[in-house]
């Protein structure tokens, strides 16, 4: 699939109020291609929760923006910042099939306190992050807003696939503040 046409749909499970876009352009950037530091940040197939807490040096916390149910999937918006401050490190939205995890697994993740990848983990549950594409985006209103950035900044972020069990149960869109 058309890693833009992808994009487009996990940011249209929670658009941005009319005229105000979350980004004025965004671009598959080869792997390879991705500049330091994000290339460090995004380019792995590892927990971004725990690729965060190495980066900042510190725990992360979760923020739910917005959640909802669409048929048997869990759509979510939210941030995760550094622990015990109000800064900002990652926007995220998942598009979330709990029918490869147990109930206590999606309990505690539509709990809403822990982030996602730490749940997973402390659940050892059986996991493989596929990285699907890095996305250079150019901040319109909402990551302005959201991400604390200037209108026109550059930042990046990646898609992928999270495999619960075996089975592809979680999309994901992780976007991350500015690092310069």
């Amino acid at each position: 699939m058309n890693p833009i046409i992808e994009l487009e749909q996990l940011v249209s499970m929670f658009p941005e109020p009319e005229g105000q876009p979350l980004y004025l352009k965004a671009e598959h950037v080869a792997k390879e291609a991705t500049p330091e530091p994000y290339r460090q940040m995004l380019v792995h197939e590892l927990h971004m929760t725990v690729t965060m807490e190495s980066f900042h040096k510190c725990a992360v916390e979760v923020i739910v923006i917005d959640s909802r149910f669409e048929n048997e999937l869990y759509l979510r918006r939210s941030l995760l910042k550094k622990n015990g401050t109000e800064k900002i490190v990652q926007l995220g939205y998942v598009r979330f099939n709990f029918e490869y995890v147990t109930k206590c697994v999606k309990e505690e993740i539509l709990a809403g306190i822990t982030p996602l990848g730490r749940v997973l983990i402390q659940h050892n549950v059986l996991r493989h992050v596929d990285l699907g594409a890095i996305i250079r985006f150019t901040a319109g209103p909402g990551l302005v807003k959201t991400l604390q950035m200037k209108e026109g900044q550059i930042t990046y972020g990646r898609m992928a696939t999270i495999f619960c069990n075996g089975s592809p149960a979680i999309d994901l869109l992780e976007i991350s503040s500015p690092l310069e």
